[in-house]
């Protein structure tokens, strides 16, 4: 599997991402996750599952220090005088002293953004996150943020074959940092699609796995799909090490990419 240097900290490409697991699934899901081989495991104080990932680390044989463990301050939280509190409430769900990276969740226009990367800066500086980053930010935002915080290591941001992100993708480059791609089988569309599933078919593979190997093969990209599914998420690990041909690519460079599915009423300008 690729990893990428970021900062210094090694990140695996393919990540478990635990939205809208909860209870049993979220903690069977991780520990058996990392039972396949995933060493990517994100969660969010919003998907209210931190405690079941926490139990699904500590079920598994893998080592903390082996895992790269994700998790996003939400907007409610990002003011100074809450931010480091907040973070200590996720830390000790997730039963760890640590999280590999802390994002800020989403834009919050309504707080200064330098007062919200300085408390982020203050945890990571406590030795409470390996790197900081945000996620949901569109272009412009992150380079704002970028000079502010030069060292941000990844913008999460809905990323599939559907939904380019090439603005993007020129910043995170430039800066040494990784995309990190959520939703990125589309939440499902790209099972439906006649374009992947031709090339599945040929390739005897699922769709889902081209959709990812098409992800993966760009440079500086991280995917976390959520898999709520034991064989799901023993395919989705098969594409990291799935390889598309030129013809393959072009493809699926092809389809329209214009296909937002996760806009609510508080998200930012995309265009900015």
């Amino acid at each position: 599997m690729t990893h990428y240097d970021v900062h210094g900290v090694s990140i695996p490409a393919l990540g478990f991402g635990t939205w809208q697991l909860r209870g049993d699934g979220a903690r069977d899901g991780v520990e058996h996750a990392l039972s396949l081989g995933y060493r990517h495991i994100d969660t969010a104080q919003v998907y209210k599952n931190e405690a079941e990932v926490g139990a699904g680390l500590e079920a598994s044989d893998v080592a903390r220090g082996d895992v790269f463990l994700t998790t996003k301050v939400w907007g409610t939280n990002v003011a100074p005088s809450k931010l480091t509190a907040s973070v200590d409430e996720s830390l000790r769900k997730l039963g760890t002293d640590y999280v590999d990276l802390l994002l800020l969740h989403w834009p919050n226009d309504e707080i200064e953004l330098e007062a919200q990367l300085v408390a982020l800066e203050g945890v990571r500086e406590a030795g409470k996150a390996r790197l900081i980053g945000v996620s949901n930010y569109p272009a412009g935002m992150l380079r704002d943020a970028l000079e502010l915080v030069p060292d941000l290591a990844t913008d999460q941001v809905e990323h599939h074959v559907f939904l380019e992100q090439d603005r993007l993708y020129d910043i995170v480059r430039e800066r040494g940092m990784v995309l990190t791609a959520y939703s990125p089988l589309a939440q499902g569309a790209v099972l439906e699609d006649e374009t992947i599933r031709e090339i599945a078919d040929a390739r005897g593979v699922g769709p889902a796995q081209i959709a990812l190997a098409w992800i993966l093969g760009q440079d500086r990209a991280v995917a976390i799909p959520k898999a709520s599914s034991a064989a799901h998420r023993e395919s989705n690990l098969r594409a990291a090490d799935l390889a598309l041909e030129d013809d393959e690519r072009a493809a699926l460079d092809a389809l329209t990419k214009n296909r937002r599915l996760v806009d609510p009423d508080f998200a930012p300008d995309w265009s900015a």
